[in-house]
């Protein structure tokens, strides 16, 4: 089963996670929006990388904290390719500071580039996506696991994101009469995208994993039916795994260094955890 020529309308798409995610579905040529506000070299990169990996893009200069750009957005989407049948929310602002250190300003930015803009462009998406085959929204947001070191950490960061898995759970439930599936999709591990890479003490690089891993998670959960699954909370590596993938190695930076996990998961042995002597502050 495949998704080829299927529309894929991807925020944050000018660089790791949505990049590779771009990529993927790219690779089996899919129709590929990328909505981004990075530099126009980046974002030309990542359209002549959908080009060379087979896919036909469509690159937009997109502010998604912006209501009117996400409606222009969608329309360009439709005007260009006549409908859209993924949506993969994943832009949030880096932000991993505690209560004390976090500026109105990086409180503002997470909440409108993580669940305002999952929200609304959601909203903007689902007259076209009832009209797809098997349409699918896939939040890249965490588990609601409400454990205290991460609201302690981490609390405007988690108000975002935790605000996208409430999005799944609402909008899913919504949705459901029309078999529009909504989903999040979280990472095990840290991901070696430069935005972690910048805020993350340098050995922890060595830890983490490529952002493949999760454009083949997100391509495969693409793959199931709003029956099989909607409303639900899905880890990379356990997606894969379900999916008979049982090498990791090549999604690994250093496969000898021990995997650092990523935040909101409950701790796991063997591995490094997340914690605030980890990240240089911003």
């Amino acid at each position: 089963m495949k998704n080829s020529k299927k529309t894929v309308l991807i925020t944050g798409a000018g660089q790791g996670i949505g990049q590779a995610v771009a990529y993927r579905f790219a690779s089996d040529g899919a129709n590929v929006v990328i909505a981004s506000k990075d530099q126009p070299s980046q974002i030309q990169e990542t359209i002549d990388g959908i080009a060379a990996a087979g896919g036909t893009p469509l690159g937009c200069d997109t502010d998604v904290r912006n209501s009117d750009e996400l409606e222009n957005l969608v329309n360009k989407t439709i005007t260009h390719f006549g409908g859209i049948d993924i949506l993969i929310n994943n832009t949030s602002a880096p932000c991993f500071n505690d209560t004390f250190h976090t500026t109105p300003e990086q409180f503002d930015l997470i909440m409108s580039t993580s669940v305002r803009a999952a929200f609304f462009l959601s909203k903007a998406c689902f007259p076209y996506l009832q009209k797809a085959q098997n349409p699918h929204i896939i939040n890249i947001a965490p588990p609601l696991n409400f454990e205290e070191q991460w609201l302690r950490d981490h609390l405007s960061f988690a108000l975002g994101k935790y605000g996208m898995s409430l999005c799944t759970i609402g909008m899913a439930a919504s949705f459901r009469k029309v078999g529009i599936a909504v989903n999040s999709l979280w990472p095990r591990t840290n991901i070696a995208t430069q935005r972690l890479k910048d805020y993350l003490l340098p050995e922890v690089y060595a830890g983490s994993r490529y952002p493949l891993i999760m454009a083949d998670a997100a391509y495969a959960l693409s793959l199931q039916t709003f029956r099989e699954c909607s409303g639900e909370f899905f880890i990379d590596e356990q997606l894969l795994r379900d999916n008979g993938t049982t090498d990791f190695s090549h999604y690994a930076v250093d496969p000898q260094s021990p995997l650092v996990q990523t935040l909101f998961l409950p701790l796991e042995a063997g591995m490094i955890p997340i914690s605030p002597e980890l990240f240089q502050r911003k």
